[in-house]
């Protein structure tokens, strides 16, 4: 990878002859490879002191128990596909149950296997199968599920639903309604959500349509998003992948093996109350569903996409100069006395410097989904989470963001939004969310 530094006179930037407040005549130029981050940033690389890089997997099978949920610090897969659930019932046992036959689901489909007893063609043949079956013959895909729970499950129209009065962790609030904002009730919010990742689209399909099949009658589908192509790495031993806008994104995620990072900033403590104990070890889950407004991100120069993200497009480094992990310098101005990262840039805003030094760990992917019938591509980042505490580490980010970032003023859109609780992993013949109804 060659080294980047600031942009002479003679630097291909220069030659181009776009100019973004006469920052381009000295931003920064590349190597090989991009970073840039759509909604909580992409910042530059700390060096942290590394655990042992996370255990490969070469059957496919990531276990679905341990002592904290997996889909979260997992290396992230290649393909999403996440649903939202409203549960209908208002008995707590039927709640539970569908918990447990959940629980029991997300094992076999984790390991490979069909759910069911009989799975999918070894029943009875006058009765509908167990399993789908469109995952017969598949491999497990490094497939896994993670649950979360939504504020609406505690508490609905001011009621508290399935006994759950004073187990509300303070932390689970209703986020905020963001400048800019244009979410659609029916992509916001739930009462359940299930992340589905593997390397393989089918049997992360499979997996969320066999959770929607067992829970007929106690639950329905609310939303569900399917994404292709992360948009972050969760391991060092993965490269920093790409947006839609073409910049690489998640440069300074937290790894899996940043262990005293994760521990900052990842996973919840017991909280205050003694009604929140259930969530320590969990985490707390972000979704927003940002369209990009590619046709005029693609009519837009070089010169202005690199000074809108902070980085360069080729290598991801930052327009202060060096390469793709090294650190942004906020206070190198060039020759005209402005900063080399502009004030608004999306780097400079989500920078842990500029956010009280909070971080989180980001797992999103790339979404398209058709057209919107005006001619205009609805295609995005599904941007996904995972935070210690909503209110510290994403709130006052998103913020400020929503009110300065430039990118996020005049080319994204959030069109969906939902918060949710991450209880801790599963032991065996336990149930998701076991804690809870303790």
């Amino acid at each position: 990878m060659t080294p980047a530094g600031p942009v002479t006179d003679e630097s291909p930037a220069k030659k181009r002859g776009f100019s973004r407040r006469g920052l381009l005549s000295l931003a920064g130029a590349g190597g090989a490879g991009a970073a840039a981050g759509i909604a909580a940033g992409l910042l530059g690389h700390d060096t942290i002191a590394a655990a042992a890089a996370p255990a490969e997997h070469p059957d496919g099978v990531i276990p679905f128990h341990g002592e904290r949920q997996a889909g979260i610090t997992t290396p992230a897969q290649d393909r999403l596909h996440m649903a939202a659930f409203d549960i209908t019932t208002e008995d707590r046992a039927a709640l539970v149950q569908l918990l447990k036959d959940w629980t029991a689901a997300a094992e076999a489909m984790t390991a490979g296997r069909t759910t069911g007893a009989t799975g999918a063609v070894d029943g009875p043949y006058d009765a509908p199968p167990e399993d789908t079956g469109e995952a017969l013959d598949l491999a497990a895909g490094k497939l896994t599920l993670t649950f979360g729970f939504g504020a609406s499950l505690f508490e609905k129209d001011g009621k508290p639903r399935f006994g759950l009065a004073g187990k509300r962790p303070d932390a689970l609030i209703d986020l905020p309604h963001f400048p800019g904002d244009d979410l659609e009730p029916g992509r916001s919010n739930g009462d359940i959500v299930v992340q589905a990742c593997a390397d393989d689209p089918q049997v992360a399909v499979h997996a969320i349509r066999n959770l929607a099949r067992i829970g007929f009658g106690k639950a329905r589908v609310r939303w569900s998003q399917l994404g292709f192509g992360r948009t972050s790495s969760t391991s060092r031993a993965q490269q920093t992948p790409r947006n839609l806008f073409g910049f690489k994104d998640g440069t300074a995620n937290p790894k899996a093996e940043d262990k005293e990072l994760l521990a900052e900033h990842v996973w919840a403590s017991a909280g205050k109350r003694a009604g929140e104990a259930w969530m320590a070890g969990g985490s707390y889950l972000v979704a927003r569903r940002i369209r990009m407004h590619i046709e005029i991100w693609d009519r837009t120069s070089l010169g202005e996409q690199e000074g809108l993200i902070g980085r360069t497009k080729g290598s991801g480094a930052p327009l202060s100069g060096g390469e793709e992990f090294t650190a942004p310098d906020f206070a190198i101005k060039g020759k005209d006395g402005e900063p080399l990262m502009p004030m608004d840039s999306h780097v400079r805003l989500a920078h842990p410097s500029q956010n009280h030094g909070v971080r989180m760990l980001r797992r999103g992917y790339n979404y398209t989904d058709g057209s919107d019938g005006l001619g205009h591509l609805d295609a995005g980042l599904f941007f996904i989470a995972f935070v210690k505490d909503p209110r510290t580490h994403y709130v006052p980010m998103q913020m400020a963001m929503a009110k300065g970032d430039t990118l996020a003023l005049e080319y994204l859109k959030h069109t969906g939004s939902g918060l949710f609780a991450v209880p801790p992993g599963t032991k065996p013949g336990g149930f998701i969310g076991e804690g809870l109804f303790a």
